[in-house]
């Protein structure tokens, strides 16, 4: 596994290279940008220069989270509690259009800054499954995968606190459209909020994706709601997962998606997502050496 971080950890900050600086100093080799107007403004021309020349210098990989909130100023009133308003599967047409837009936005950073894959959201928490779900997930996947195919992104899909994104739903989504080149994004946290009570979530959505498998999110929960904690700190069996990542590619980007803290700073950060790529390596040679 490829040790990374998002960015989503300074999300209430505007990115600039000293943030990257500081993901890059815990030994992280991928960084997602998670693209929020108020944080990566991908629109800003000069900004997303800075950006990629700080990754072309640093020799380290990126990879891109869609955005979740359609807003066309980048200085806009943000905060945790604001809700996703941009769905990619929305039930209304002219919705659907300009999600799709605004993750072309984001995509076109990908002319400057050596992104090699971006994560989609298809619908929003407990989003229902049928006919019509599948036909516009069909109709988003592909249109922003002939997109980004010419920019080198490769599209993958994340699994969500919803039916539509059900491992087996994925699969269906992947079988149905002979999408051979999207991948998966497997949330970690997502998966164990599945079945909290033990490792089952887990294990059956790396059962089942595991040759689809391009990224992982890598945070930890109490099995109650999607806190997006730094792994070791809540109820994550992190043995088990070490099993699993031991079986995945070794160049599989393991990204850790921590929520934001206001009281986080550059050295904090560093500091505990060393601590979080050491529990996952130590995990993972006590696996080896049993």
């Amino acid at each position: 596994m490829q040790p990374g971080l998002s960015t989503h950890v300074f999300l209430p900050q505007r990115l600039h290279p000293g943030l990257l600086d500081a993901l890059h100093r815990s030994g992280a080799q991928v960084i997602e940008l998670f693209a929020a107007r108020h944080h990566f403004d991908y629109t800003d021309r000069a900004a997303v220069r800075d950006i990629a020349t700080w990754f072309n210098s640093a020799g380290v990989g990126a990879t891109l989270h869609q955005p979740l909130y359609l807003s066309d100023r980048a200085d806009a009133q943000w905060s945790r509690h604001v809700a996703p308003n941009l769905n990619l599967i929305d039930p209304e047409k002219s919705r659907r259009i300009s999600a799709m837009d605004e993750v072309k936005r984001a995509l076109e950073s990908a002319e400057q800054i050596p992104i090699s894959a971006c994560t989609l959201h298809l619908g929003h928490k407990d989003d229902a499954w049928n006919l019509r779900a599948l036909e516009n997930s069909l109709t988003a996947i592909e249109h922003l995968k002939a997109f980004a195919h010419p920019l080198g992104v490769r599209i993958l899909l994340e699994n969500l606190q919803n039916d539509i994104t059900t491992p087996e739903h994925l699969l269906e989504i992947l079988k149905v459209g002979h999408f051979d080149r999207v991948g998966v994004t497997l949330d970690i946290g997502h998966a164990h909020l599945a079945a909290p009570d033990a490792n089952k979530g887990i294990d059956e959505a790396f059962e089942l994706l595991k040759p689809r498998i391009a990224e992982l999110h890598i945070h930890d929960n109490l099995g109650a709601k999607d806190d997006h904690l730094w792994p070791g700190t809540a109820g994550i069996d992190w043995h088990n997962i070490a099993k699993h990542i031991a079986a995945l590619p070794a160049n599989t980007p393991g990204i850790l998606e921590v929520a934001h803290e206001l009281e986080e700073t550059p050295e904090s950060v560093t500091t505990k997502a060393t601590q979080a790529f050491d529990l996952l390596k130590r995990t993972t040679e006590q696996l080896q050496s049993s």
